[in-house]
């Protein structure tokens, strides 16, 4: 491969890519329509020619083979007068008109040909033209489209990464955080409540179950006292032999008030 040929396909690359680059679908498809109108307009202008071209062969044609007509009878009217010479050059002269038209009859045909393609032509030109500006008004719609998707895209690209937005999700991380901690700090006070609450609740269990020992001790002398009778009956004979176990059972007593004050203690 050349030196020239490789400079050449790099410039033409290079070329195409700028033009490829520069190209704008939405003017592109109205350029594209302005030359199609400008290729309507041509096959219009060239159809209207073959068809005028038409008509002058055909006037031509008619005119010919009226005069080879003419001539024809001239011939006849000559061969009746006796006049052979002058009726033969009529049939000369009808002879070349003759020819004149039969050229002419050919060229008519080829004309008549040639103007119904050219119709047929502008009719799906004309039929394409249409089309195309449907087609491109829907495309237009959807270039607009994808467009305003693109910049919607953008703009959602740019907040998530914009110094704004990273501010506001900063804050909304401290208002959690807030939050989090507030709480934190409730269930803390809460807890603390209730525990307070607990040992008020043990503490009170505790105190009512005093209450009630020393009630069940202290009930237990009225109750003797209640029968005087009873107890002076049994003084003298039981004086001796109950000594012993009232201090035992006052001992007993102590021990238990010692040991419930060591457990009240401990808690």
């Amino acid at each position: 491969m050349g030196l020239f040929d490789r400079i050449s396909r790099v410039l033409r690359a290079n070329l195409n890519d700028v033009v490829s680059k520069a190209e704008d679908p939405e003017k592109i498809l109205e350029q594209s329509i302005i030359d199609m109108q400008e290729d309507l307009v041509q096959l219009r202008q060239a159809v209207a020619q073959a068809i005028a071209t038409q008509k002058r062969t055909q006037q031509q044609y008619n005119q010919t083979q009226s005069e080879a007509n003419n001539w024809q009878s001239r011939a006849q009217l000559a061969l009746q007068k006796g006049d052979e010479n002058l009726a033969k050059e009529a049939l000369v002269r009808k002879k070349a008109q003759a020819d004149t038209a039969g050229a002419l009859k050919a060229t008519l045909d080829t004309q008549t040909t040639q103007v119904d393609a050219l119709k047929r032509n502008l009719i799906g030109l004309e039929s394409k033209i249409s089309e195309a500006k449907t087609k491109k008004d829907m495309l237009k719609a959807r270039i607009s489209a994808a467009k305003a998707n693109e910049q919607l895209q953008n703009a959602v690209g740019r907040m998530g990464t914009s110094s704004a937005m990273g501010a506001f999700e900063r804050m909304e991380e401290k208002v959690l955080m807030m939050e989090a901690r507030a709480q934190s700090a409730q269930e803390l006070t809460g807890n603390n409540l209730e525990q307070q609450f607990a040992a008020l609740e043990g503490s009170s269990d505790v105190d009512d179950e005093l209450m009630a020992m020393k009630a069940q001790l202290a009930g237990s002398s009225p109750n003797q006292a209640a029968l005087p009778g009873s107890a002076q009956k049994t003084t003298s004979s039981s004086s001796t032999s109950s000594s012993t176990p009232s201090s035992s059972s006052g001992s007993a007593v102590d021990k238990d008030l010692e040991e419930l004050r060591k457990q009240m203690d401990r808690l």
